[in-house]
């Protein structure tokens, strides 16, 4: 039995604050899922999982004050920043249960028994989604709520009829206690077991989760290393699993001539408050700006300058990201020809914070093998500019980079290049933006948070209601007898689900 105690961290100060936990055993983990495991029939009844979500909703707003309170202590997040995470955890908790109720996720389609069609006959054929299993979450850091124990791969898998097992991020250890304590009472609430959520805590129990033979699937944010060390684990299984990980992203931008001309100093502003939001922890924050050389690249940067520099020091999720930031700063800025016209550093203040930063180089150097660290993710309050000469500068760099999660361009809409330059950004990331910025990202249908790799593991979304995708996979039944079939798969449908009958889309009301 495992005793390795697990402590809550202020991350302003570094100092323990309590022991809430202690790290699971490989027999701990193996009795987490196998509970897990044993919830699995309860989740069949969509019902249920519907009142389910809206009940968890429910109970974390009741346990709002207690959550943020613990998460900004273990993140030093804020309270303005987590009380608005919280109220988007929610939101896409009840957001899942719609899809849930509405049942169009279950992607029904019947094609009846035609003895006459061509080329052969075809037999009574009736598809539809179901559940893959048991499915293990790997909290984030830097979400504690939105992306660790309630959040989006929770909501999603809970909603296809997965049961979960999270396995808790170590910096905010008793913020994911008390939200699953708060989603076990609200099954418990609805008649379901409370183990259709179970947590454990501790390094190797990730492991030992991906590794699990009754684990069905995995959803992961967090870094590159961590993510494709687990990612190997879960192809070498002797049944491998789908692994759906977040990994990294630099999200690069574009700012052509016509933009910076027009909007020099509206970009540079929004650009430093995009960069040092929440301490430059977004997965979305832009890490690399190509800005055009001349008159009016230097009145971007001037604004740029001016908010970054008055932007406020702040303590990052933990020591070892502290030390990380400040190392990879300083590593990126002793690289020749790369200036600091803002440098990144210690705050000079008690407790762990630091000022946010930004590098500049000339874009030639990047498609040099010894910049190549310029293009590769620098998590904190940093992003690099790189001046470019003209259009083959931009398209060399853009060669260069790997997928990401968003790209974004800042072009006048009918300026020439635009739609070559949109259509070149496409192939780079998941979500593609046309002015703004990338750091917000909207709990909607339409939404895809992931991108080619590094950016994630596969092709699915973490946010959005198509995110409940990764947990299921199609299964046809040919010529069951009706007695047998699951109600969404009746003539009748009893359920009023949307479904593809005979080749033409059914959306009852």
């Amino acid at each position: 039995m495992n005793t390795t105690p697990v402590w809550s961290v202020d991350a302003r100060t570094g100092a323990r604050t309590a022991e809430v936990a202690v790290e699971a055993s490989t027999g701990d983990v193996d009795r987490a899922v196998r509970a897990a495991h044993a919830a699995r029939p309860a989740l069949a009844d969509r019902t249920l999982r519907a009142a389910l979500l809206r009940a968890a909703a429910d109970r974390l707003e009741a346990r709002g004050e207690e959550l943020v309170t613990a998460a900004d202590r273990e993140t030093a997040l804020g309270a303005v920043r987590l009380t608005g995470e919280l109220a988007r955890t929610t939101y896409q908790l009840r957001a899942f249960a719609a899809v849930v109720d509405e049942g169009a996720f279950l992607d029904v389609v019947i094609d009846h028994a035609d003895p006459g069609a061509q080329p052969a006959p075809r037999p009574d054929l009736r598809r539809w989604k179901t559940p893959l299993g048991v499915v293990a979450v790997f909290a984030a850091s830097n979400f504690p709520l939105a992306f660790s124990v309630p959040g989006g791969d929770t909501a999603s898998a809970l909603a296809a009829g997965c049961p979960v097992v999270v396995k808790a991020h170590p910096d905010h250890p008793e913020t994911s206690g008390i939200a699953a304590s708060a989603l076990r009472e609200a099954a418990e609430s609805v008649g379901l077991p409370a183990d259709v959520l179970v947590l454990v805590h501790g390094r190797q129990a990730g492991v030992d989760l991906v590794q699990h033979p009754l684990v069905s699937a995995a959803g992961f944010t967090g870094s590159i290393p961590g993510g494709r060390a687990l990612f190997d684990l879960a192809a070498a299984r002797p049944v491998p699993i789908p692994f759906h990980g977040e990994l990294g992203s630099l999200n690069p931008v574009v700012v052509t001539e016509g933009a910076a001309a027009e909007r020099a100093e509206e970009i540079g502003a929004g650009l430093a408050g995009s960069f040092t939001l929440g301490m430059g922890q977004f997965c979305t924050k832009p890490g690399l700006v190509l800005v055009p050389q001349g008159p009016d690249g230097d009145r971007l940067e001037k604004a740029l300058a001016a908010g970054a520099g008055d932007a406020p020091a702040g303590a990052l999720l933990d020591g070892r990201m502290r030390a990380g930031f400040l190392a990879g700063f300083a590593e990126r800025a002793a690289l020749p020809d790369v200036g600091t016209p803002v440098a990144a550093g210690e705050a000079g203040e008690a407790g762990y914070a630091v000022k946010p930063g930004y590098l500049s180089v000339p874009a030639a150097r990047l498609v040099q093998d010894s910049h190549r660290a310029l293009l590769e993710e620098c998590f904190g309050p940093v992003t690099v500019i790189a001046r470019y000469r003209g259009p083959e500068e931009v398209e060399a760099v853009l060669g260069r980079l790997h997928g990401n999660l968003t790209a974004t361009l800042h072009a006048e809409p009918g300026e020439q290049g635009a739609t070559e330059l949109l259509a070149r950004l496409t192939p780079l990331a998941g979500r593609v933006l046309f002015g703004g910025w990338p750091t917000g990202v909207a709990v909607a249908p339409a939404m895809q948070h992931g991108g080619p790799y590094p950016a994630t593991t596969s092709t699915g979304t973490s946010v959005g209601g198509t995110a409940i995708e990764r947990w299921l996979r199609p299964v046809v039944l040919q010529n069951v007898p009706e007695a047998l079939l699951p109600p969404e798969l009746h003539d009748a449908n009893p359920l009023r689900v949307p479904r593809r009958l005979d080749g033409h889309l059914e959306t009852p009301r």
